[in-house]
């Protein structure tokens, strides 16, 4: 299957590429702005253009994506040639960066984005990579391959494909090459334990296929009581830990279901890179710590809410901590769950790409 940059049959009438750019900027903040279609740092959207390819640079938020400019260039042919020769300069990309995004601070240069080898084997022009909740809600079962076959098979213009859980990067590009034999036109990816990549010819193509699948995938979130906030600030007085700002996150620690499937191991990537690798539990008589060792970045108060470590201007926890909520408050315990493995969560811990897009998240937080 030829993956550069887009085949000739995919290569249809279209608008021009400033237009085309424009609208994916545009589609890229609203999918940025919503919390359930994906959060901070996560996703990524890309166009093709000939030879080279628009990608959203590493570390960027989606949302801001008509606020500044958060595009990298990068050429193809080296990009794929690198890739098939299985160099480690397919992994970051950076070799292969033609222009970095305007209005860039002197002697700051960015990288492309982390999955920009996923984006490179898809033969679409427009490729947009989200972190949905809805998508990760089904994705993180072990069944979720025959429950989305009843749910999208039946979606005019939805060609769709399965893809085993990999770490994203090199590994996950692969794994989607290797689907993509079984369904060669595949315009859906939905990503095991992971989240959901739409393909195709023309911006408003990926956009109404996006809110298809989406919509096919919704699942109706379990009911949460609300926050005992008084007691929330009373723990967290002069412990470091804090409120976070979106009050949808306290149903992870209100609602004891949502708890139940939220306190086990690790479900998807940013969970594990924003939250960590553990979530903790205040138990009765326990008192909280920011500082120790191992304190965890998300705590539990059980019939209270939840508290999280950090800044206040730590947005990234806060999105992320919202999203475990959304996800866990959309299965039971009794579901039949994939959660990561040990030596899965290892490879994202340890994994260069993934400390580089958190000294940036970092450096946001303390700038």
């Amino acid at each position: 299957m030829s993956i550069l940059p887009f085949t000739e049959a995919h290569d249809i009438a279209r608008e021009t590429e400033p237009d085309q750019l424009a609208a994916l900027m545009s589609l890229s903040a609203r999918l940025g702005a919503n919390p359930l279609r994906t959060q901070g740092a996560g996703g990524n959207t890309s166009i093709k253009d000939g030879d080279s390819m628009w990608i959203k640079a590493s570390g960027t938020w989606l949302a801001q994506a008509q606020d500044r400019s958060i595009m990298i260039r990068v050429a193809l042919p080296p990009l794929i040639a690198a890739y098939h020769r299985r160099e480690p300069e397919a992994e970051t990309a950076k070799a292969f960066i033609l222009s970095q995004p305007d209005g860039l601070p002197s002697g700051v240069t960015l990288r492309p984005s982390i999955e920009t080898a996923v984006h490179a084997v898809i033969p679409y022009r427009v490729v947009v990579h989200i972190h949905c909740v809805e998508t990760i809600a089904h994705a993180v079962r072990k069944d979720a391959r025959e429950r989305l076959k009843a749910l999208l098979d039946p979606l005019a213009g939805v060609a769709w494909a399965f893809v085993a859980y990999h770490r994203p990067g090199v590994p996950l590009a692969r794994a989607i090459e290797t689907a993509q034999s079984a369904v060669p036109d595949a315009n859906v990816h939905i990503l095991a334990n992971h989240g959901l990549i739409v393909s195709g010819d023309t911006v408003a193509e990926v956009e109404t296929r996006l809110n298809m699948v989406c919509a096919a995938l919704a699942i109706t979130p379990r009911p949460a009581p609300q926050a005992d906030l008084a007691r929330l600030e009373e723990l967290a007085a002069a412990s470091g830990y804090r409120l976070p700002s979106d009050p949808h996150a306290h149903a992870t620690g209100t609602d004891p279901k949502t708890q139940a499937v939220a306190q086990g191991a690790p479900m998807y990537p940013d969970q594990v890179i924003f939250l960590g690798d553990r979530i903790g539990v205040l138990q009765a008589g326990q008192s909280l710590d920011a500082q120790a060792a191992d304190a965890p970045m998300l705590v539990i108060v059980p019939g209270c809410g939840v508290l999280v470590r950090g800044a206040a201007s730590d947005a990234g926890t806060d999105v992320m901590a919202r999203c475990l909520a959304d996800v866990a408050r959309r299965l039971d315990i009794s579901d039949p769950l994939r959660r990561l493995t040990a030596d899965e969560i290892y490879a994202l811990t340890h994994w260069e790409a993934e400390t580089y897009r958190q000294s940036l998240h970092k450096a946001a937080t303390h700038a």
